[in-house]
């Protein structure tokens, strides 16, 4: 029988990434949205394209192969899918998982096939495949008498994925153009009993510990990313190649992930040279003028990446907690606080709102969800304050 994919979310991430690698790999993929728009689109459509950008130029591949299912109006063919399938991944967004979870825990709960299911989310959060293990266990969704044997059924495994997909031409339609780095990191010790080890999936690093590959990539991609979005933002600058071309900003962005860097090389054992080393090609990745990446789409969400295990709290709580600098990081944080009804971002808009609504201390602990004894409570509160102040 043919390997097959049930992939939940067709957006851009989903058919220009996951999906790319799954086709290479020689599994049919089967979409799996909510969007009637695209599923429409790719039930009409029998190939796309994939586009990678770099400063050497661009080569494109085209993707086949592929079905496309609505998962709002046909649950049951998903579960189906599911049921027969050797992989399921998803790129949805950690927010969304709780709804993707029911199908999942039907589809998995009906399999008779030998080989486990493999459970892979593929989102911009820690633990994501955790999470979504998590809420397919709970009662709710797999009857109480199969949770425990849950695990003959299926394998949960943690990654971490990182590729920029910058805004796409408006006339695009299924195409994606995408930058030509990736890294898909994946945790292997969930599949020690797996006739290959693993499933085989191009492109993927199978490893034994994920945690130092997500939170380097989250507290140096994601953060340099989200820092020049918001300094370009509160500059009125257009791209982030054109925020990382002004010194200022450029500068300032080094020195929080100078900081973020202490946090990974203390923890992690990463030696300092490689750290270094991977900064700079970051930094490099996200200047690329090829990209376009505007900083609107880039500081979208504000409210998630303020959030408590997220880019910014997330390594300048530990680092306050050690007792070291977190000064660079706390003006990353305000300009991320200053990011305030954008046009198209709810986010942004309910931002305005809780710092418009409540006192510095109570903004302070429902943005970022620290304790109020926390050593970097004290200092983000006073950025609350001085934003709340601001005209």
């Amino acid at each position: 029988m043919a390997k097959k994919a049930v992939h939940f979310g067709a957006g851009n991430i989903g058919r220009g990434f996951v999906a790319e690698f799954l086709h290479k790999s020689g599994y049919e993929v089967v979409f799996a949205d909510v969007m009637d728009s695209i599923i429409n689109k790719l039930q009409e459509t029998k190939s796309y394209t994939v586009t990678e950008i770099g400063v050497e130029g661009e080569t494109t591949s085209t993707i086949t192969n592929y079905r496309a299912i609505n998962s709002k109006t046909n649950e049951a063919d998903v579960i189906e899918e599911i049921k027969t399938a050797a992989i399921v991944t998803c790129a949805v967004g950690p927010n969304i998982l709780k709804f993707i979870a029911p199908v999942i825990a039907k589809g998995i709960d009906g399999r008779k096939e030998t080989n486990p299911l493999a459970v892979i989310a593929c989102e911009n959060a820690i633990g994501a495949t955790d999470t979504l293990a998590g809420f397919i266990k709970d009662e709710k969704n797999t009857p109480k008498d199969r949770i425990e044997s849950v695990g003959e059924r299926a394998r949960f495994a943690n990654s971490a994925i990182d590729r920029i997909v910058p805004g796409q031409d408006p006339d695009a339609g299924l195409n994606v153009k995408i930058e030509k780095f990736y890294e898909w990191v994946v945790d292997k010790t969930p599949f020690a009993d797996h006739p290959e080890k693993h499933p085989n999936i191009h492109g993927v690093k199978w490893v034994d510990d994920l945690v130092p590959y997500i939170e380097r990539k989250l507290f140096t991609v994601n953060t340099g990313h989200a820092a020049a979005a918001y300094y370009g933002h509160n500059k009125k600058l257009r791209t982030i190649h054109d925020a990382l071309n002004d010194k200022e900003i450029h500068d300032t962005v080094q020195k929080a992930l100078q900081e973020t860097s202490h946090l990974i090389v203390n923890k992690h054992g990463i030696s300092v040279q490689d750290q270094k080393d991977y900064v700079e090609k970051i930094i490099k990745r996200i200047s690329n003028p090829y990209l376009e990446d505007v900083v609107e789409r880039v500081g979208r969400a504000p409210l998630r990446k303020l959030s408590r295990k997220e880019r910014f709290i997330g390594p300048a709580s530990e680092l306050a907690a050690r007792g070291d600098s977190v000064d660079a990081l706390l003006v990353a944080i305000e300009m991320a606080l200053r990011f305030q009804n954008v046009e198209g971002d709810e986010e942004s808009v309910e931002l305005a709102k809780i710092l418009k609504e409540n006192s510095a201390s109570d903004a302070t602990a429902k943005l970022t969800g620290l304790e109020k004894d926390h050593p970097l409570f004290g200092k983000v509160e006073q950025l609350v304050a001085k934003v709340q102040g601001s005209k």
